[in-house]
């Protein structure tokens, strides 16, 4: 067994579910139990730690390997999330079957942290540090609700020459992921008794119009720009509620969007071609936002000298683009620029039997390393 296969069956059955998923009085202690136990493994080695708080009781983890002589031309961030998803309580039990593992996190993405944090150790033990790059793990918190530990990261100044964030892409080195708006769009109208509806104005019609109008018009219109990675944005309706009772005429209406962004795109840009849509067929609607922080895309340099140098150790030619979001995109806004890499498939992640495919794992851990070892 590897030693990345037997850090991320450790990993799998310390439950870090983030308390924004947990019912009652939330666990907060999840994402310390795993950012304490990675911290024991590193002082091991001899590696600096330092926890940086996010919320009270939830905090980043970031480890270091310095070079030698302490002092680093250039740095290397390695960056996966500490948070999973919920589960049920047989999914934090790991189980290993016909070259799988399965368990909460598996594949999202405590597969990431174990062979990001396994290479690092690889490299920490082999007494052949590189002398001029320091080496930074950073396990975040929080990704898979508000990605409040990468903006916290982010906002607290720390930057690095390469971000390395973990997600499972099929080993693939991916350099642009869309962004992501939630909209909040808001239809009025006037109410009357439903046995004289003339006398109304009815909301939830609006909204309806409103819908046809997303799904097909401005659905065909984002179809016409295209990004060279990703392909096209989209719009989703993901719910509508208006009305009361079947004999009011309802004056109020809300739909809720998903908006997944290019590159070049804002919230700001998309609210105003939305405005600019509605007007157009004469539809009054208020615009608001309901996701708080944008969850903006990413687009790096696949030129970039250690983009290139990553793709070699990888064995691959080219970068690729994915429809998630993730970690990348605050640390990227923030001046780091940021690639996407783990083991593992995005189809079996957040699902009842998530699992990783113990070769994917290996090969993902054996790639970092090879990177990690080749840095100056």
């Amino acid at each position: 067994m590897s030693s990345a296969l037997k850090l991320l069956r450790e990993l799998i059955a310390l439950p870090s579910v983030n308390p924004a998923f947990l019912a009652g009085a939330p666990d907060l202690t999840g994402e310390k139990r795993v950012a304490d136990f990675l911290a024991f493994n590193a002082d091991r080695e001899g590696l600096e730690i330092e926890f940086q708080e996010v919320f009270p009781g939830r905090s980043n983890l970031l480890v270091r390997l310095t070079p030698p002589g302490g002092k680093a031309l250039r740095s290397i961030l390695l960056a996966p999330h500490l948070d999973t998803v919920g589960g049920t309580p047989g999914q934090f039990i790991p189980a290993l079957k016909n070259g799988r593992l399965s368990g909460r996190g598996a594949c999202d993405t405590k597969g990431s942290v174990a062979a990001m944090f396994s290479a690092l150790l690889a490299v920490a033990s082999s007494g052949l540090r590189p002398k001029e790059t320091e080496i930074v793990f950073a396990g975040l918190v929080d990704e898979e609700n508000g990605q409040t530990g990468s903006r916290k990261l982010a906002a607290s100044g720390f930057k690095a020459d390469l971000a390395i964030v973990g997600e499972p892409t099929r080993l693939d080195v991916i350099t642009a992921h869309k962004g992501d708006l939630w909209l909040r769009l808001e239809t009025r109208g006037r109410s009357a008794h439903g046995s004289v509806p003339h006398l109304g104005r009815n909301a939830v019609h609006t909204a309806a119009r409103v819908v046809e109008l997303l799904e097909t018009t401005y659905a065909t219109q984002l179809k016409r720009r295209r990004h060279p990675l990703l392909g096209h944005g989209t719009v989703n309706v993901g719910a509508i509620r208006g009305g009361v009772q079947a004999n009011i005429v309802p004056d109020e209406c809300s739909a809720i969007i998903d908006r997944r962004t290019l590159p070049g795109e804002t919230e700001s840009s998309v609210c105003r071609e939305l405005a600019a849509l509605f007007r157009s067929h004469k539809l009054a609607v208020k615009i608001h936002d309901t996701k708080g922080a944008p969850c903006d895309p990413l687009e790096t340099d696949p030129d970039h000298p250690l983009v290139r140098q990553f793709l070699r150790s990888a064995g691959k030619r080219c970068t690729k683009g994915v429809a998630f979001f993730c970690d990348a995109a605050p640390l990227a806004a923030a001046g780091t620029p940021a690639i996407v890499f783990g083991p593992g498939d995005l189809a079996q992640a957040h699902t009842a039997d998530e699992w990783i495919a113990v070769e994917s794992l290996d090969r993902g851990t054996a790639v970092l390393t090879r990177f990690l070892r080749s840095l100056p």
